[in-house]
This record gives C-alpha cells, structure tokens and sequence, in this order.
C-alpha cells in the first residue's frame, strides 16, 4: 500500500458546546493565540511529512477553506504596508500542503464523515486528525504512528490513559502488550459507561488507517446518538487484521472543550516569547485578586 501521504481532517461538527459563537464561526476557526485550531492540525500533518491534506466541512464552514487559500488583496495591502513578515505568513497558509475540502452533506457523525473521504483516498492509506483536537509536539505522535503503520502495515490509533470517570467520554480499547509504549488493540468500544471500560486508555483524535477501515465503515449502523461512528467501525476492522495503538500522555489539547479551549490559548501563549510576560502579569494580577496568592 505504500507510504502515507494523505490526511483527512473531520470539520463539520456543530460544535454546540460553544454555542452562540459557532452559529457563524466554525469552531475549528477559532483562534488559539493568533491562529484557528485547524491550522495546529495542518502544521502538525506538514510536520509529520503528510504533503495532502482533505478537510470534511460543512454548511457554514466555507471560511476554512478561504484560510488555506491566497487573499491577493489582503496580500497586496501588506506589501504596500511594508509588512513583509505577515506577508510571509499569509502567503504560507497556501504553501502549507495540498489543500482540499468536500462537503458532509449531514453531521451523522465522524464514521460518516470518514467515509465521504473515500474517494479522494482511494485505495491508499491515510491518517485521520480531529479538527479540534491537535498535538503541539512537532509532528512526534504523528511520525511515530506513521513508523508503526511502515513497520506492519496495519492501522495505528493514539491512545491515551484517562481516569475511570473520563473514559465514558471517548471510545476504549482493549490492549494487548507489544512493547513499551505500543499495543496490540483487540476491540473498542465507543463511550462505554463507568465500570465497564475494557480499560483505562482512551482512543484520541489522531489515527492511520489502511483502506480497509472503509469497508468496515460502509457496514456499521447509527450507534452512541444516532451517529455513524468510527470506534464501531475500528472494532469490526480489528475482527478482519491487526490494529495497533500507540500510547501517548503529553503534548495534546482538546480544544472542542471550552475550559480546554482557555487552557491552550494560556498555555500557548506562555510557550511565545512576545506574549509570555503580559500574559504571566495579567495571570498574576488575577490570582491576587481572588486571594489565590
């Protein structure tokens, strides 16, 4: 099947959570520091070697697609303005990789969304990146995963240990130890209930896939809320081959979470030079307003 060269980024959500704000923005869009979310995940798939990359969007998502393209008026206001170092960094957006969109013509969920990747994948494989949920790590979970599909040309998923509360959120593999830090993954289960977790590592938002997992996906039905979901769609796939996961425990922010939301805009802030010390006085000058200091 060869090296992977494409990744499929899932952006049609409602992204409810941050309602009213998502009625007009895309909450992919939203700024983390100074750029949206989605462009963390592009610059991550860049950083990995990934050169083509395939955003599912939908209805109201058309500024996605005017982010990664080239703006000549903006363009041309900048170089009249002298503001060669922004226009480098616009002009970038469009440099970053090959980028494409197709349209998920109903939000029924991230299997479904998948699926609508098909054809532009075709027979090769592909890594899936969550349009909310990115890793500032340099690309080292992705290349990591990327190393295991190499090594056995099977899917890899990034797993992550999380408390007995917080599995009923994500979906749950049951492992099985290859070497440290890689599992064999056996099955998965999508937001199990607390308790009956097969374990305490949470399947996260970065994925390799062969094209096989798009058989498996035309053959789930509608699971957790009606949607069309791609744990279910794993679990049938690691009936058929070996699946493979890939631990990881830091780097990520999960920015379809308000409170995770504020934690990346300050965490991230704090790592850029030129915003690190207003951002440290203003933090200061709150914690003594509350009486935290």
């Amino acid at each position: 099947m060869g090296k992977v060269h494409k990744a499929i980024i899932p952006a049609a959500g409602l992204g409810t959570r941050f309602l009213p704000v998502t009625k007009a923005i895309p909450k992919e869009m939203l700024p983390v520091v100074d750029r949206p979310s989605i462009q963390y995940v592009v610059e991550e798939a860049v950083a990995a070697g990934l050169t083509d990359v395939l955003i599912v969007t939908g209805r109201g998502k058309s500024s996605i697609d005017d982010h990664f393209d080239r703006a000549p008026e903006l363009e041309a206001r900048l170089e009249a303005d002298g503001k060669d170092a922004l226009l480098r960094e616009v002009q970038g957006l469009a440099a970053l990789a090959r980028v494409h969109s197709v349209r998920q013509h109903e939000a029924l969920g991230l299997g479904h969304a998948v699926l609508a990747a098909r054809e532009h994948v075709g027979d090769e494989p592909f890594a899936v990146l969550l349009g909310d949920d990115f890793m500032v790590d340099d690309g080292k979970l992705l290349r990591s995963m990327l190393d295991v599909y190499e090594r056995y040309e099977r899917s890899c998923l990034a797993l992550m240990e999380t408390t007995p509360d917080e599995i009923s959120a994500y979906g749950a593999a049951t492992p099985e130890p290859v070497e440290e830090g890689l599992v064999r993954v056996l099955d998965t289960v999508e937001k199990p209930r607390p308790g009956e977790a097969p374990s305490n590592l949470a399947v996260i938002g970065h994925y390799v896939f062969t094209p096989r997992i798009f058989d498996a996906l035309s053959r789930i039905e509608p699971g957790v809320g009606g949607e069309y979901q791609l744990t279910d769609a794993i679990d049938l796939l690691c009936r058929d081959e070996e699946v493979y996961g890939r631990i990881f425990s830091e780097g990520r922010y999960d920015i379809g979470r308000p409170v995770e939301f504020l934690r990346a805009n300050v965490e991230l802030a704090l790592e850029r030079p030129e915003f690190r010390a207003g951002v440290e006085e203003f933090l200061v000058e709150i914690a003594r307003d509350r009486g935290l200091l």
